[in-house]
């Protein structure tokens, strides 16, 4: 594809081509694709549309049972196209396409997109409810009350996402995608919230009279009824807490701990290894197979193949694989049915399994099935990509030695399988060897005998000539028959500078040998590629780390590289905690710079922990390691965690503007924003639930993302509302006192 090609269109205009050149083909000839990559885009973009169609009916359910009146839940419900189509309409402007990665962000963004309305909804229906305002007063109000807190929030959002947007690489690629999709959202979602939503609301919604709810019968009565007896019981736990303030933080801190060693021991990886609608296969026959013997070796690959369930064609290119080319060589691509054909007992992966299995009993060739790589044009394969060097030109041999001991030591390794050289093995050659004394006495030298022998087993251009009317072409070249054996090279003879000819057997003769087909370098040095992949239980990160320790063990003067997705894994997980760290910095400067205090800021940032130990825990829970996917999910459930602490705090610091006590204001704010929070965090939470439960294309990638989120959504949502009391108290007190000696000596100076 050109850099600006799509993908599926170009697909189809090649099917459409193909189309119409069949109609010109020789009888009994027809065309099959055998290579396609474009079902699983497809595939993958049909099924996260389903997945966002589930995620806003979750969230409509959701609104629906804590507002228990349509109108109310239809108000929110109608901010999700319209920022779903404004973000769609900038992405385009700035060049951004509708794939997998962006509509991974809108569907996160669900959940965000109605946060802000549901809180402006949520709060006009608590000011009519208990003053019992008209909906056009009580909207003013309202907005009076929580504009400050819906730009807060939002700024925080926008900036959680801003700094994955300038990191270089193939992994800051993937973050632009996520980062355009999410702020774009959470900025329209913003400027509804403040606009279309109050104007809705002063229009749609019907007069409460004063003191009565909406229904108080019935299942939504006994719900509220629940809600209430929930918050009154929230509202003194969390006082019982603010009172033990000390042994709160004290837990906060070991639990800070607990987490830095979860997330140190959380095994790394990159992205997701996902179905994609095809498998590959590599054959390696012995290095003096001929192109028949190759070729049995392929029938019976076939056939084996084909009676695999899930499998619908095979395609094999004889003369051509990943390890390099040769008559010795093959490679096949399988594809497989369509998804909704298939079950889990028939996806990629164990169909892989299964086909290794079988292909391990085969003698007349090392057979080894597939996965394609995740990200395309990172490696040829889904494993591991690494480059053993001479680094301190040891020599072919001390190399090949080298790479004797790294493989026998990651066949012992139980964290790696299939760990191989990619390439080809030794092969007989046949050696010339020239007595360059008795072709110097003949007259022939060695520009000569090159020149023979390039024109005899190559061919060499001589001119055109006319021949009927025709031009034709003089290539000279040795007949087939003088090109079998190796004593035919002694046959050929050179022309001395006399201009007699002499036959090479007067000087040279030949001898056999085995050597390298193949003469590798990477980045200067010679290397040998070596493949393989993390053995079941294991992330790819667990075999990057192995690898390198295997390859410490080896004598001194070689080194090793990464290349390809591995390489781009190393740099992501490098890069992650730089991420993170700068996520968390803009969000402080900007609640600093939105609040003009270093404190409240402070106090926001400490709830951050909270929602990371829920992501960390899912992970750990099902099996998932730290990657790109992960790290997104966290730089989530940073601004998810800041924004329900803000929804508090923002309240206590009015309350205390209009001179109630610190600890009163607290508590009072606490217990007034639990139920938008709880309703906003449920939203979300149910928001993401059809990203953790996905099947079919792309399934591995929307699971590792929306499991973190899920986890950290729960905790930062279950602990939050709880510590972030103790938080805000602790933290005002704690700068409250050194302020106070500050204004003494200020005083003390002024006398």
């Amino acid at each position: 594809l050109a850099p600006t090609g799509n993908a599926l269109a170009t697909g189809e205009a090649v099917k459409a081509k193909m189309e119409q050149l069949a109609r010109f083909f020789p009888p009994g000839v027809k065309y099959e694709v055998s290579y396609d990559v474009t079902p699983v885009i497809t595939a993958s973009v049909k099924k996260v549309l389903l997945t966002l169609a589930e995620a806003v009916v979750l969230v409509f359910v959701v609104m629906y049972l804590f507002l228990q009146n349509f109108r109310y839940t239809l108000i929110p419900t109608i901010v999700v196209p319209i920022a779903l189509l404004g973000t769609c309409v900038l992405l385009l402007l700035m060049g951004f396409s509708i794939n997998v990665l962006t509509m991974f962000g809108m569907v996160l963004a669900i959940g965000i997109l109605v946060d802000d309305a549901i809180v402006v909804v949520e709060n006009v229906e608590r000011i009519m409810a208990e003053e019992g305002l008209s909906p056009r007063e009580a909207t003013e109000k309202a907005m009076g009350q929580i504009t400050g807190a819906v730009i807060g929030i939002t700024l925080v959002l926008m900036a959680v996402f801003v700094p994955m947007a300038f990191f270089p690489g193939s992994v800051g690629i993937m973050y632009q995608q996520f980062s355009a999709a999410m702020v774009i959202s959470i900025g329209f979602s913003a400027f509804l919230a403040l606009s279309l939503t109050p104007a809705l609301c002063a229009t749609m919604l019907k007069p409460i009279p004063k003191g009565h709810g909406h229904v108080k019968r019935g299942f939504f009565g006994w719900f509220n009824r629940g809600l209430d007896w929930l918050t009154r019981r929230y509202g003194g736990t969390t006082r019982w807490m603010v009172a033990r303030s000390g042994r709160f933080m004290l837990l906060y801190l070991a639990l800070l701990g607990g987490l830095g060693y979860a997330l140190w021991r959380l095994p790394a990886g990159f992205v997701p290894v996902d179905d994609q609608g095809f498998i590959m296969a590599d054959l390696l026959a012995p290095s003096d197979a001929s192109a028949n013997r190759t070729l049995d070796a392929v029938r019976s690959i076939e056939e084996q193949l084909a009676a695999t369930p899930g499998v619908e064609k095979i395609t094999f290119i004889t003369g051509f694989s990943f390890f390099g080319q040769g008559a010795m060589t093959a490679q096949a691509f399988v594809t497989l049915k369509d998804w909704s054909e298939r079950n889990d007992d028939q996806s990629s992966a164990v169909i892989i399994n299964r086909s290794n299995k079988a292909f391990a009993g085969m003698r007349d060739a090392e057979v080894s099935a597939l996965a394609p790589p995740p990200i395309a044009n990172l490696g040829t394969t889904s494993g591991f990509s690494f480059r053993l060097q001479d680094r301190s030109q040891r020599g072919y041999e001390a190399l090949m030695a080298a790479k004797d001991q790294l493989l026998a030591a990651a066949a012992k390794s139980p964290i790696l399988r299939e760990v191989t050289v990619e390439g080809l093995p030794l092969a007989p050659q046949i050696r010339l060897d020239v007595d360059r004394e008795k072709a110097a006495a003949l007259g022939v030298t060695f520009a000569d005998i090159n020149t023979t022998l390039s024109t005899q087993l190559g061919s060499s251009y001589v001119n055109d000539f006319l021949n009927r009317g025709r031009m034709q072409r003089v290539v000279v070249q040795a007949r087939e028959d003088k090109r079998v054996r190796p004593e035919d090279l002694l046959t050929y003879s050179a022309r001395n500078s006399g201009g007699a000819m002499v036959p090479f057997s007067s000087f040279a003769r030949v001898t056999w040998l085995l050597g390298p087909t193949q003469v590798i370098g990477f980045n200067g040095y010679p290397a040998v590629r070596i493949t393989g992949s993390p053995a079941p239980g294991y992330t790819s990160g667990d075999a990057l780390a192995e690898m390198e320790r295997l390859a410490g063990e080896l004598p001194g003067g070689f080194g090793f590289e990464w290349m390809g997705q591995s390489l781009q894994e190393k740099l992501a997980g490098s890069q992650a905690v730089f991420l993170l760290g700068l996520s968390i910095l803009f969000v402080f400067l900007c609640l600093a710079a939105l609040y003009e205090s270093w404190s409240i800021p402070f106090a926001v940032m400490l709830v951050v922990p909270l929602g990371i130990v829920g992501s960390v825990a899912a992970a750990y829970l099902r099996g998932l390691p730290n990657d790109v996917y992960f790290t997104v999910g966290l730089i989530t459930i940073i601004g998810l965690s800041a924004k329900n602490a803000i929804l508090i705090i923002e309240f206590a610091k009015d309350l205390r503007a209009q001179g109630k006590p610190l600890i009163e204001a607290t508590l009072e704010a606490a217990e007034l924003r639990f139920r938008p929070i709880v309703m906003t965090s449920l939203a979300f939470i149910l928001g993401v639930v059809p990203l953790v439960i996905a099947s079919g294309a792309s399934a591995k990638s929307q699971q590792a993302l929306g499991t973190g989120v899920l986890g950290g959504m729960i905790t930062a949502t279950v602990l939050a509302v709880f510590m972030v009391p103790v938080f805000f108290v602790v933290v005002m007190q704690f700068f409250s006192r050194r302020a106070i000696p500050d204004r003494t000596r200020l005083s003390q100076a002024a006398e």
